[in-house]
């Protein structure tokens, strides 16, 4: 663990099967942060009163209500779906809300979900985004997925689109761009651990660690 005393806040965007995760899980650990990627869901539900089912199926996903308005809505329990004001646009408060509530708590390295526009006013954050070669990107999610290539890129294609869409509507920025983050870094160069490290020091410097 990294020892400070200046409050940390760690952003990592991420391409489909660059490894961001795991980057940001050893960043994390060194740093002696707590991670957030899915937890911020449950947290958000519990906030709302919400379901977590309603939260996942909405996560970086721009539209989901357009679908949702087609099935039965078994999501929200007991409260009203339509008093309550039920929208994107409120997943998004109460999931955002939670972002803050955590960065303003402790040291925090929060993975995706429009974190790093949710705390552009906060002090000592950094915010990163990490790709990979396509290849090494498609062998990635075919073993995560266990699927053929052709499967894999389709998968890409899919989530990145999702992804990138709710990052531009959201933010005003365009997800993946350099302009929009303070570093971006190819982890097949590097790989998972020299990609850490590097990161890692360009948060130290920035942060006057």
């Amino acid at each position: 663990m990294e020892s400070n005393n200046k409050r940390i806040i760690i952003n990592v965007g991420r391409q489909l099967g660059s490894g961001g995760l795991i980057v940001a899980k050893m960043l994390a650990e060194d740093f002696g942060c707590k991670l957030y990627d899915k937890e911020l869901l449950n947290i958000a539900a519990k906030e709302s009163g919400f379901s977590e089912k309603l939260f996942e199926q909405s996560d970086e996903r721009k539209g989901f209500f357009r679908s949702l308005f087609h099935q039965h809505a078994p999501f929200v329990g007991d409260n009203n779906f339509y008093t309550n004001k039920l929208s994107q646009e409120s997943l998004f408060q109460f999931q955002s809300d939670a972002i803050r509530k955590a960065a303003e708590t402790e040291n925090c390295v929060f993975v995706g979900r429009c974190a790093d526009y949710v705390l552009r006013d906060f002090p000592n954050t950094v915010s990163v985004f990490i790709t990979a070669d396509l290849e090494e990107r498609v062998r990635n999610v075919c073993r995560r997925h266990n699927c053929d290539e052709k499967e894999a890129r389709k998968i890409i294609e899919t989530k990145e689109a999702g992804r990138a869409s709710y990052y531009n509507y959201y933010t005003g920025k365009v997800w993946g761009h350099s302009a929009s983050y303070d570093l971006c870094i190819n982890s097949s160069i590097l790989g998972m651990e020299g990609t850490k490290d590097f990161i890692k020091e360009f948060v130290k410097r920035k942060l006057g660690l």
